[in-house]
């Protein structure tokens, strides 16, 4: 009988692995073409991956929890057609737990990662991604992760490969580690004080009355995240003071309109997204990423759009060249990430490739704040509530009070690359398209 390997495939941009949460099979179940029999997950989004085929799963090569890569393979199917069998993963693991691919090395490991995982992660605090078979090694080798952060790695993206981790050890102790990045460097010198104290945090005896909650996959990858950003880009805040009456007059003006022949309701921050969109035009240094020493400038604009979920937890699906899309564009594009992000049904291409970030803490009621900047971008926008206040107005006829509709608007700006000047000047022509708005244009 012919059997039909199943691989990881791509997720998305720059995603490498996959974490399987759950096995919607088991060994020996039947399955038809397109039955989902595997959830895994990233850290952006949670993916279902189907059957190519009709017949049998013959063998499942991961355990939920295991990180295979893209490329891996993780099932093999048993078709129930054709007399000859081809070589596959089975015939090459001799029942073997693990098949770890490393470069063009095929090795085998025994290693119980989920004992291991405690320890060691799947990626360093500067993401790297390290295989179970390196983690393996590295724990047989009491190698911290301050260590492994120095190892020269030769793979793709400088992983690190079973044959850099042994080079390593074998000249450990005559040479120091070739370091692959200064700044990984601080980083991992922090990161090994916390791992020292981290025993002493978890067996702490909490007095009085206390509930503990087991932080969730996506928590756990958001903190990660947020850490990494914090430690990577020196973050600077700036604010400004926006009067947005025009613009609250405007959509007040057609949002009934706009329900009734576009199906799809007018919330601000389309609008937001517009006038964002403008200003980068504008400062296209803000549209950009760090690689090392050079400065990234993305020609495309990519909105990403935080959104919160029902648990608690935060994504940001992307709105792709949002520049070259209209307020009816742009509208049904939020509706749509907006409604599918709750409902966990965002594709995995919809979460990668944002260049700037936009997120509103006015919906829930916060006058602004300083938002942590969404890796590897170097700007975030945070949009306040728009609040009615006394506001100096000034006329032709001398100035006056009266009461306008105001908003706090706050950027937070990676300083490698974008000083001052440029976060102010950006931030204020936001402002100023904002409040500019034009209360006679059509929808």
């Amino acid at each position: 009988m012919a059997k039909k390997e199943i691989v990881l495939p791509a997720m998305g941009e720059g995603i490498t692995d996959a974490t399987i949460t759950r096995w919607l099979v088991k060994e020996g179940d039947k399955v038809e073409e397109d039955d989902s029999i595997v959830e895994v997950a990233t850290d952006k989004v949670d993916s279902e991956i189907p059957s190519p085929c009709d017949g049998v799963v013959d063998r499942l090569l991961f355990n939920e929890g295991d990180t295979p890569s893209v490329g891996d393979i993780i099932a093999i199917i048993n078709t129930g057609v054709g007399d000859d069998e081809p070589e596959t993963v089975e015939d090459k693991t001799e029942d073997k737990p693990v098949v770890e691919k490393d470069d063009s090395v095929v090795v085998e490991s025994s290693v119980d990662d989920d004992e291991f995982s405690g320890l060691i992660k799947s990626r360093t605090p500067s993401g790297r991604f390290l295989s179970p078979l390196v983690r393996s090694i590295a724990k047989k080798e009491d190698i911290s992760i301050a260590e492994l952060e120095r190892v020269e790695g030769t793979g793709d993206k400088q992983r690190i490969t079973r044959d850099d981790l042994l080079r390593y050890i074998e000249n450990r102790g005559k040479s120091g580690p070739k370091v692959v990045n200064s700044k990984v460097d601080m980083v991992s010198d922090s990161v090994q004080k916390e791992k020292v104290s981290a025993p002493v945090v978890s067996e702490q005896v909490h007095s009085g009355n206390v509930e503990i909650i087991e932080m969730d996959r996506m928590r756990k990858l958001i903190g990660e995240h947020m850490v990494m950003s914090k430690r990577v880009s020196p973050h600077v805040t700036s604010f400004v003071e926006v009067d947005v009456t025009n613009m609250v007059m405007w959509r007040n003006k057609v949002k009934d309109s706009f329900l009734k022949r576009e199906g799809e309701k007018l919330t601000f921050m389309p609008l937001f997204i517009e006038a964002t969109t403008r200003a980068i035009k504008d400062y296209p240094l803000v549209n950009s990423s760090v690689d090392g020493d050079k400065i990234i400038r993305k020609k495309d604009i990519n909105i990403g759009m935080a959104t919160a979920l029902p648990n608690g937890n935060l994504i940001v699906p992307v709105i792709k060249n949002s520049d070259k899309k209209s307020i009816v564009g742009l509208a049904a594009d939020v509706n749509s990430l907006a409604n599918r992000a709750r409902n966990n049904s965002l594709k995995p291409d919809e979460i990668q490739g944002g260049t700037f970030t936009i997120t509103n803490m006015g919906s829930f009621g916060n006058i602004t704040g300083t938002p942590i900047i969404n890796q590897p971008q170097v700007a975030i926008l945070a949009i306040g509530a728009i609040v009615k206040k006394p506001a100096v107005i000034e006329t032709p006829q001398g100035d006056t009070i009266g009461i306008r509709h105001m908003m706090i608007l706050s950027l937070s700006y990676d300083h490698r690359i974008v000083d001052g000047a440029l976060g102010g000047m950006f931030l204020k022509q936001v402002g100023d398209y904002i409040q500019n708005w034009d209360t006679e244009r059509g929808i």
